[in-house]
């Protein structure tokens, strides 16, 4: 499972999504801190099929947690390389143009 809240961001659907075992986590390493928070991860809780969907239907989409970025990378929806991870946590930013 999921949690997620799509938006619209300049006319672009926006897609914060976790894995729904890191809502409301804070992350943090070193100077670097990841706050996984309810206003921004929260809203919605969605199954595979439907964060697969979202996944690629959306234009702007932030994710965090080794499910949701494993998925991504699996459907060609981001990279591996473009991965970063904060306490062993992987995130992932994907813009498409």
């Amino acid at each position: 499972m999921f949690s997620a809240k799509i938006t619209n961001y300049n006319g672009r659907t926006m897609l914060n999504i976790c894995d729904v075992d890191l809502l409301g986590r804070e992350l943090v390493e070193g100077k670097l801190s990841l706050r996984i928070s309810p206003a921004y991860y929260g809203g919605r809780m969605m199954d595979r099929r439907e964060a697969e969907e979202m996944l690629e239907s959306s234009s702007v989409i932030n994710m965090a947690g080794e499910e949701i970025v494993s998925l991504s990378t699996a459907m060609g929806v981001g990279t591996r390389e473009g991965v970063r991870t904060v306490s062993g946590i992987p995130f992932l930013i994907v813009l498409k143009m």
